[in-house]
């Protein structure tokens, strides 16, 4: 899967909008180039304060450089998969992740990795998902977008956790 590929998939889902910061957009520079996908059904701007996945191109020199994302052609599947799926996933809940932090190598690709700054929010990673993620990395897509259209319809914020 390459980047437009995620793209493809998110936003062939219903309700979704995706977002890929701008300086046309207003977004912050520092953001220019990764793309955020929002449940949004309305098109409403003021429904988007939380993705349910991202798509991250590049460091933020200072908060989240582990993945080392400043390699040619490196990119990050960011999902908010909640509590439970992250525990099923990686065998600890997201607020025992600071114990397990740093056995991790976030540099590796194609492989299901815990984010390294939101996994105490319940939030997975994927460095350039290819043949050993890709299917996981869209099952755990649609679980995001669903698990956001049912915050929606209940008049929920979309939290990250």
């Amino acid at each position: 899967m390459n980047e437009n590929d995620v793209i493809e998939f998110v936003t062939g889902l219903p309700g979704v909008v995706a977002v890929t910061a701008g300086e046309d957009n207003g977004a912050p520079q520092a953001a220019w180039g990764d793309s955020f996908f929002y449940y949004d059904p309305d098109d409403d701007p003021a429904n988007r304060k939380w993705p349910f996945a991202t798509i991250v191109v590049k460091d933020y020199e200072g908060f989240d450089t582990a993945s080392d994302l400043n390699r040619p052609g490196v990119f990050r599947v960011n999902i908010g998969v909640g509590r439970a799926v992250f525990e099923e996933l990686l065998g600890y809940p997201p607020a025992a992740h600071a114990d397990h932090h740093q056995a991790l190598d976030y540099r590796v690709l194609d492989r299901l990795l815990p984010h390294p700054v939101y996994a105490a929010q319940s939030w997975v990673c994927v460095l350039n998902p290819g043949e050993a993620t890709a299917a996981r990395v869209r099952d755990l897509l649609a679980g995001a977008h669903a698990r956001a259209a049912a915050r929606h319809r209940a008049g929920q914020p979309v939290t990250p956790a």
